[in-house]
């Protein structure tokens, strides 16, 4: 599995990543860089109906990633990987476009209830290119592997991240994280909905204020950390690393420690949140798909990057050991324990939205009642279970989902690119 993976997440899936990222802003001719106040207004105008759909994706993109990533992209490819997340993420807005806008093109509705995402675009729109067996085959493939990156990368992995970060066992540790998810995700998409409204501006708020105190404080430390990341971007070695930073900011999110990820734009998972929007505007709901890889790396990344670029540290056992310690140098030990208290909210946060990934995926496959029960227990269980013991095999099987998923929704979007 490791080699498959090698080939997969390695190579084939960050190389498509680029090429139709960049084919997509060519084909939307970058409007959200050439207009980027219409693009704004769209996202204004759709934030109302639009808004808890947008919550539960961020909960879903923001994570232990946006905080311990940047600090990997650094550490492997030096302060100019950051400049090249930047680019990438630009690249990827035009994907997150894309398959946002798809999801609302061919989203369902019962019971007044919208649903959908990317086993539905793929089937409705490939039945009439390549058939209606072959249509579905392949939306239940991406299905299957989203059912399972829910088990793995949503529960087990990003708990795994977690659990020993605070200074209680990892058995009580998992007791209480899974109790409460539990509560959230036992209200269904309504609950989780609520529940990461009001916890993801929360969380943003919290950090990006601890964040620019800290640089506002140090302000005349910037220019020259900005300096270095223009300057230091131009080599190979932070060019390299900063597209395998960019994907290690997605995959430490989820806890992945190997592996080369992208932004969630592009794997086909949040189209299901976008989906369920009360809004009729796909072009505007793409906008906030925009606005979301906008918030994740752009902003947040940034601003992490900008905290460990103007502090001074020696040694560094591992990425969230340099995130602590540079927090801790302008913050003391209060630094240290707030980054670390939002790491385990921000893990919660996407945790939820994982399940609700999962069991969209799943009700693709099978409608039947017992069957969403089933899955409800069992990802309680493996959350509780990832707490406590160390994993190897489901890193493995937690990147081929994610490569299996973004391969599969990346060639959609290309066949179905002229619906743009």
């Amino acid at each position: 599995m490791e080699i498959l993976n090698s080939y997969l997440s390695g190579l084939i899936m960050p190389v498509l990543l680029i090429i139709l990222g960049i084919f997509f802003a060519l084909k939307l001719k970058f409007f959200y860089i050439l207009h980027p106040l219409k693009t704004v207004q769209s996202v204004l105008n759709n934030r109302k109906n639009g808004f808890k759909a947008l919550s539960v994706a961020l909960a879903g993109t923001l994570g232990v990633g946006n905080i311990v990533g940047v600090a990997s992209a650094i550490l492997l490819g030096g302060a100019g990987s950051i400049f090249w997340m930047w680019v990438s993420a630009i690249c990827a807005m035009s994907l997150k476009y894309a398959e946002v806008y798809l999801a609302m093109k061919f989203r369902k509705e019962q019971n007044g209830q919208f649903y959908g995402g990317a086993p539905y675009y793929i089937k409705e729109g490939l039945r009439k290119k390549i058939g209606l067996k072959s249509a579905y085959f392949l939306s239940l493939i991406f299905a299957v592997f989203c059912v399972i990156n829910s088990l793995t990368t949503g529960s087990l992995v990003q708990i795994n991240s977690v659990s020993s970060l605070l200074p209680i066992s990892p058995l009580c540790f998992g007791i209480a994280f899974t109790v409460l998810a539990f509560f959230a995700i036992s209200g269904g998409i309504k609950r989780i909905g609520t529940v990461t409204s009001w916890l993801i501006p929360a969380l943003t708020a919290s950090y990006v204020f601890i964040c620019l105190t800290i640089i506002l404080s140090n302000f005349a430390d910037v220019p020259k950390a900005i300096s270095l990341i223009i300057k230091d971007a131009f080599n190979l070695k932070s060019a390299v690393g900063g597209f395998c930073g960019f994907g290690f900011s997605r995959a430490l999110r989820y806890g992945v420690s190997r592996g080369v990820l992208s932004n969630e734009a592009g794997c086909g998972t949040s189209p299901a949140a976008h989906a369920s929007s009360e809004s009729d505007n796909p072009h505007g709901q793409g906008c906030l798909g925009i606005f979301e890889v906008f918030v994740d790396t752009i902003l947040l990344c940034t601003l992490t990057a900008i905290v460990i670029l103007i502090s001074v540290q020696n040694t560094v056992s591992s990425p969230m050991d340099l995130v602590i310690r540079s927090f801790e140098q302008f913050a003391g030990k209060l630094g240290g324990i707030a980054v670390t208290a939002l790491s385990v909210c921000f893990a919660f946060a996407t945790v939820i939205c994982q399940y609700f990934y999962g069991i969209e995926a799943l009700s693709y496959v099978s409608k039947a009642r017992a069957v969403k029960t089933f899955f409800t227990f069992i990802f309680c269980l493996v959350l509780l279970v990832g707490a406590v013991i160390p994993m190897s095999l489901m890193w493995q099987i937690s990147d081929l989902a994610i490569a299996v998923m973004t391969i599969v929704n990346l060639i959609c979007l290309f066949v179905l690119r002229e619906y743009f």
